[in-house]
């Protein structure tokens, strides 16, 4: 049953010599020495056995595998994929708009801050998502976010003058 295990294991049949090799720890419980090689065999077949996640080759696939990881809260594996992609298209204002979002995730604002910047200077649509995305919101306290986002707080006292002056008319 052991050789028969191997077989199937050299024939890339890991399923069947799963079977195979754990029946020999079943079937001969007294033969410590073949019960070591058996699981360093069945080890083997269960780490190839295991289907392996292709990594992202194209745009669209590492901007996706980036939502997924920023969902999961994987920002460290998002920034990589994101990376890549304003690495093979600078201007790619969906990926720096995402490495904004994972950078404020981080704490880290200045990052966050220039790539929102950027993904704004490309594509002005950008700016009215990132005032209500609330995966900025770390960044909301932060001057700099303000300016790229075109809305610095006035004072309520200008206001209430304002107003007082509207109404005195």
């Amino acid at each position: 049953m052991y050789e028969r295990g191997l077989e199937a294991l050299q024939r890339h049949d890991y399923q069947g010599a799963v079977k195979l090799l754990e029946s020999v720890l079943r079937l001969y419980p007294e033969e410590k020495e073949l019960h070591e090689r058996v699981r360093l065999y069945l080890n083997v077949c269960k780490r190839q056995g295991t289907p392996h996640e292709a990594a992202p080759q194209t745009a669209d696939e590492r901007l996706y595998a980036s939502t997924l990881a920023i969902n999961g809260g994987k920002y460290d594996e998002a920034i990589l994929h994101l990376r890549l992609v304003r690495d093979e298209d600078p201007d790619n204002d969906h990926a720096l708009y995402m490495l904004a979002v994972a950078h404020a995730q981080r704490g880290e604002h200045a990052e966050a801050i220039a790539h929102l910047e950027r993904a704004i200077a490309l594509n002005p649509e950008n700016r009215g998502l990132a005032r209500h995305d609330s995966d900025l919101e770390p960044l909301r306290g932060d001057e700099a976010f303000r300016t790229a986002l075109g809305t610095t707080p006035s004072p309520r006292l200008d206001r209430r003058r304002s107003l007082r002056t509207r109404s005195a008319r």
